[in-house]
């Protein structure tokens, strides 16, 4: 696998269960969606491009090598986005929960997704109504 040409889960394509890595392109104007995980650490890894990350803290236009650790919890909470002309490749790497939930606050919605790295099992995604 590389970095440099490959994309997707590339930690699933390697056998990877404990850890995972995704390899993610973003047209000019195309953004990820704001979240944040409650057992899974992120770092993020940029490749080409200058993406803007966005996290609690306010937002930061990143360079190629620039790597931004997200961590668990509220506090981990972030988005790319590319403002530019050109493409941006990112790489994210993380660690590995299963079950795992994904807090979406843009949206008020929450994802749960399980049996993902157990080999044979039946993987089960849904959202979590927020209680009225």
């Amino acid at each position: 696998m590389n970095l440099f040409a490959d994309s997707g889960r590339i930690g699933d394509a390697l056998g990877a269960v404990g850890w995972g890595c995704t390899v993610y392109e973003l047209a000019p104007g195309e953004a990820s969606v704001y979240h944040w995980h409650v057992g899974e650490e992120e770092m993020l890894l940029v490749l080409a491009g200058h993406p803007t990350l966005r996290t609690p803290e306010g937002e930061s236009r990143l360079e190629p090598w620039d790597l931004a650790l997200l961590p668990r919890g509220e506090e981990g909470a972030h988005q790319i986005r590319n403002d530019t002309g050109e493409a941006v490749r990112a790489a994210f790497f993380s660690t590995s929960s299963d079950p795992e939930v994904v807090v979406y606050p843009d949206e008020q919605r929450i994802g749960v997704v399980a049996g993902r790295t157990r080999p044979g099992a039946r993987t089960i995604r849904g959202w979590v109504q927020e209680p009225s």
